[in-house]
């Protein structure tokens, strides 16, 4: 798949759009104003449209913070002015309703905004430098049980917004070699040993991850009636001599290995090989960026591995499908089948240990 192929645009568009990228913090905090303060959605639900003074008295804001917004969202394209009254445009109807727009823009806004600042100093040092502006962590995952409740709720709803929509199409998929005993690595808040045991009444799903999430996924799968079948072992798999448990008939590593750098993926997955008997299969749901149906989805992550680099670890990123191959080449592992196209941008390797 062809990806990021740039398409011919005049000199006059290539000066406008390096505008945009200068302006691109007030384009980003504008938009953030009109929708958080309940402009677009005043705007949108008014038929005819509201004049300057109607929107600032929804909003219940002074006339000139009102204007000044609303006369940025018109260079944004987030509303339109006809006749001295406004009306919501279609990206303005995405920002304010589209799950996704709003699963990355709150990601945008309450984990990576002021993080962010710490990317260049990230790129030199491989450490994730703007982590800083929540803890003196070495990753954020070591921290996350401990982030403002804001962030934490924005964090867990980008991740389940791309995981969870991939579940539905990946869960046959796995059971058709109809597993008893299956490990997820990387279980997290324990959403995809839910869709498990639900899809499957016999099967027995053991979570490993590291303390603070499994506390999470526990108690969750504690209200969902299932901890019966459950099963937790903490682990922290930087540690090179954390060992992965034995007797399992399926591996599981949904968006996990993109949270490790490629060395550290091949040490991961060598541990899986150790940890695999002869009918084991290995599962890796991850989205590769140059294998996105749209550039739009190749464009979101692309930019989220800039989360990654400069508050998540600084050493990982989502990866381009053939430097994430390499690694699992390199790991001793064969990729029986892969799977494009499942829920919003995922790809489903289907691995096992390469034959002697």
């Amino acid at each position: 798949m062809s990806v990021n192929v740039p398409k011919p645009i005049t000199a006059l568009e290539a000066l406008e759009r390096a505008q945009w990228i200068a302006f691109a913090p007030f384009v980003f905090q504008a938009t953030r104003v009109l929708r958080d303060r309940g402009i677009l959605l005043a705007i949108e639900r008014s038929r005819e449209g509201l004049t300057l003074e109607e929107v600032a008295a929804a909003a219940e804001l002074p006339i000139y913070g009102t204007r000044v917004v609303l006369e940025a969202g018109l260079g944004i394209g987030l509303v339109t002015e006809v006749d001295g009254r406004y009306r919501i445009t279609k990206t303005g109807v995405y920002v304010q309703h589209d799950p996704m727009t709003r699963a990355n823009f709150d990601f945008v806004r309450d984990v990576n905004y002021h993080g962010i600042a710490g990317l260049d100093a990230a790129v030199a040092s491989g450490k994730p430098e703007g982590l800083k502006v929540f803890g003196e962590w070495p990753t954020v995952y070591a921290g996350l049980s401990q982030l403002p409740e804001s962030v934490r709720k924005s964090w867990f709803q980008f991740d389940h917004y791309y995981s969870d929509g991939a579940f539905g199409a990946a869960l046959p998929l796995v059971f058709a070699g109809k597993p008893k005993r299956l490990l997820d690595i990387g279980g997290n808040t324990g959403k995809w040993a839910t869709a498990c045991m639900r899809h499957d009444p016999n099967v027995e799903v053991t979570l490993m991850d590291l303390p603070g999430q499994l506390r999470n996924a526990e108690q969750n799968l504690r209200e969902a009636g299932l901890l019966a079948r459950a099963r937790f072992h903490e682990a922290d798999l930087l540690d090179e001599n954390s060992a992965i448990p034995t007797g399992f008939d399926a591996i599981w590593m949904s968006q996990f290995l993109d949270c490790f750098s490629e060395a550290e993926i091949v040490s991961i997955l060598r541990r899986c090989i150790a940890a695999a008997g002869p009918n084991c299969k290995i599962y890796i749901l991850e989205a590769f960026w140059d294998r996105q149906r749209f550039e739009a989805a190749s464009f979101c992550l692309q930019m989220t591995s800039l989360y990654f680099t400069a508050v998540a670890n600084g050493t990982s990123q989502m990866y381009r499908s053939t430097t994430f191959l390499a690694c699992v080449h390199a790991a001793g592992l064969e990729v029986e089948r892969e799977y494009d196209d499942l829920g919003v941008s995922h790809t489903l390797l289907v691995c096992r240990p390469r034959p002697m």
